[in-house]
């Protein structure tokens, strides 16, 4: 029996409170090392990715055998996806602000994947209708962080399944139920999509090496939740003739309410700020977000906060402090209690309406060249 306070981590539920450290020896990951993190440095000109910066992507699989590759002349791609069932919130935007670095610094492929039909299955709640409805909008907001149309292909599965279909019933063939079973605690009622997903969310990591004949090496930066998928896909690589995908990971953004991961599952929509959310909505739930702060002024002035449980300081951390100054003084004023927690709200809450009122006007240009990059038929028949 797990301790009472365990953690419990898939990527359908994640409960309790992550210890990071652990998860990543329970999954075998590797740690995103200082050394990977210079090489990378030295790779893209001098530059690293806030998130890469301060610690939120932290652990790794095979990342230093694919910098060496890129080194050496080996181009890679780019991989992440997203599964539809509402808006988005901040916190899905880690993944994909960060291949969007890696697209802009390194000039690779990115192909994203929208998994409407998974949405289906593992929501009952959800209608058809609703997952293709959402899969757009989610879509929208994605390429709205800065992709290059020359360099992204996307794959919307409902739509995509004739180009997807015919390597994913290789993978299939490759990947027994009692695996699928075993990494993420199907039982005998889970309805038999849940069961094939694995297979078609193996193919975008495959896909440019189909197309092209040849090796070509794949990254998937996704948060630590999402990894035993890819476990999957890795195993099977090599038996398909293709190489094992690199991983990056990201841990997961604390939810504004202070209980665990921003999420939208349940009754929880004042835990996340969506990308959706009006002017007011934002204001409201910034200034009700679960901080590090002290019970009254007079104690915070002396002891000072901690900014490493608030929900506040995360949100400066992950996206609303572009520069190491002003998350280097929004951290250390916390912590001193210079910064009292209403002031540090106000502050963000001005960051995230810039941040929603010029990411609007990107969504729109997004839409413009969005359909043209969704792919609909095999580059080859196999």
């Amino acid at each position: 029996m797990p301790a009472p306070d365990d953690f419990v981590v898939t990527p359908y539920e994640v409960k309790g409170k992550v210890d990071y450290d652990r998860l990543r020896e329970r999954f075998g990951t590797q740690e995103l090392s200082p050394e990977l993190l210079a090489r990378l440095h030295h790779l893209a000109g001098g530059e690293l990715h806030p998130l890469l910066r301060r610690g939120v992507y932290y652990s790794q699989r095979d990342l230093g055998p694919l910098l060496d590759g890129y080194a050496n002349g080996r181009p890679f791609f780019l991989y992440s996806g997203r599964g539809p069932s509402g808006p988005l919130h901040t916190s899905h935007l880690l993944q994909f602000d960060l291949c969007q670095w890696f697209q802009r610094r390194l000039g690779v492929p990115m192909y994203i994947q929208i998994t409407d039909d998974e949405k289906f299955w593992a929501r009952s709640g959800l209608t058809r209708e609703e997952t293709a409805h959402w899969g757009l909008e989610n879509l929208y907001d994605i390429l709205a962080l800065g992709f290059d149309p020359k360099r992204t292909h996307i794959f919307f599965d409902s739509r995509s399944i004739a180009a997807l279909y015919p390597l994913a019933i290789r993978v299939a063939r490759k990947i027994s139920y009692s695996n699928v079973k075993a990494v993420f605690g199907f039982t005998p009622s889970t309805n038999i999509g849940l069961g094939f997903y694995t297979a078609l969310q193996s193919v975008p990591a495959f896909w440019p090496s189909w197309a092209e004949g040849r090796a070509v090496p794949c990254l998937i930066p996704c948060g630590i939740d999402q990894d035993p998928h890819f476990r999957l896909t890795r195993d099977v690589a090599e038996g398909l003739g293709y190489p094992k995908p690199a991983l990056v990971h990201s841990k997961m953004v604390p939810g504004l309410l202070g209980e665990g991961v921003m999420s939208t599952t349940g009754n929880r929509a004042d835990d996340a700020l969506f990308l959706n959310d009006p002017p007011k909505v934002v204001e409201r739930k910034l200034r009700a977000a679960f901080t590090g702060g002290r019970a009254t002024v007079e104690e915070q002035r002396r002891l000072g906060a901690v900014p490493e449980v608030c929900s506040i300081w995360a949100l400066w951390r992950t996206r609303f402090a572009e520069s190491d100054e002003k998350f280097e003084e929004v951290t250390r004023s916390c912590r001193s209690g210079e910064l009292l927690c209403g002031d540090c709200k106000g502050q963000l809450i001005e960051r995230v309406h810039a941040f929603y009122e010029t990411h609007a006007d990107a969504r729109e240009k997004a839409k413009s060249w969005a359909e043209s990059a969704i792919v609909t038929e095999p580059p080859r028949p196999l």
